[in-house]
């Protein structure tokens, strides 16, 4: 046996964004060989730019809805665990795909149609053919947030109980796998997230209140409280809760000064860069 048949290998399901990247470098950094089943609607193509220049990534494209071709990949790769990194579009899941057989027919037994239970139910088809997916978060622990304030400044008063108040809603919207995020201003809820997702959510809370201001006086405080929460049953293995820098600068841009996140359940990409555009902007981050 070569060495190369000896290192472990762990597949990767890749959807867009950074995520698949930090945790492709996570896993190499820990001397896996990664075999990357890349999403032709959502997978950055930059991806075939690292595997051309590392020989332990290998690449394979396929559509989103190939389900069957997915688990053939990963089985042909000899791949017994995976994880699956980044975010695949609500929208795109249950509107854009052709799904194959295999996913047609796992749809058609869903109860309902929320991403959770679809998922959910990829994992179980996953395990049933020896393919164990694994949290999401193993190899990147380092950056689920840490409980306490994170940036210079604190939460004031008003944002304190515009956390209290969103928390409270946020669980019970997650509760429904509706968002994980609801925008709030004078403890009166502004938006709530749906199928968008987290930074169109706060774009759309800026929004509104730019209409009120157009519009005459309101009595809402003119700054948003961005509160992002876990489910209250969060499977790890995905969707779990992140923020990045791109949050911080729609928060800016929607005039929200506070953000407040769920400690050790939310992934947190580049911290040093979101707390750094944080402080610049005046903007408080807390974890509870």
């Amino acid at each position: 046996m070569s060495g190369q048949d000896q290192v472990e290998k762990l597949g990767l399901i890749a959807g867009n964004g950074r995520f698949p990247f930090l945790l492709l470098d996570a896993a190499r950094a820990n001397g896996l060989q990664v075999v990357v089943a890349a999403i032709n609607e959502e997978t950055d193509p930059e991806m075939n730019d690292r595997a051309a220049a590392d020989s332990g990534i290998r690449v394979h494209w396929l559509s989103l809805g190939e389900l069957s071709k997915l688990i053939d990949t990963l089985r042909g790769e000899g791949i017994t665990r995976a994880v699956m990194a980044g975010q695949v579009k609500h929208k795109q899941i249950f509107s854009s795909i052709r799904p194959d057989w295999r996913l047609a027919k796992l749809l058609l037994s869903l109860r309902t149609r929320n991403t959770d239970m679809l998922l959910g139910a990829i994992a179980k088809v996953l395990g049933d053919e020896g393919i164990e997916l694994i949290s999401s978060t193993q190899y990147l622990e380092p950056l689920l947030a840490k409980a306490g304030v994170l940036t210079r400044r604190q939460p004031d008063g008003e944002e304190l109980k515009d956390i209290a108040y969103g928390r409270t809603v946020a669980q019970a919207i997650a509760t429904y796998d509706l968002g994980q995020t609801v925008v709030v201003a004078a403890q009166a809820c502004v938006a709530v997230e749906a199928m968008e997702g987290t930074d169109a959510t706060i774009s759309r809370a800026g929004e509104l209140f730019r209409t009120l201001d157009s519009g005459g006086e309101t009595t809402l405080r003119r700054a948003l409280t961005v509160v992002k929460v876990a489910k209250p049953n969060q499977d790890m293995r995905f969707d779990v809760p992140v923020v990045g820098v791109a949050t911080i600068e729609a928060m800016k841009a929607a005039g929200a000064t506070c953000l407040a996140v769920e400690a050790e359940r939310t992934l947190m990409f580049d911290p040093e860069a979101i707390l750094k555009t944080a402080d610049e902007a005046g903007i408080s981050i807390i974890a509870k």
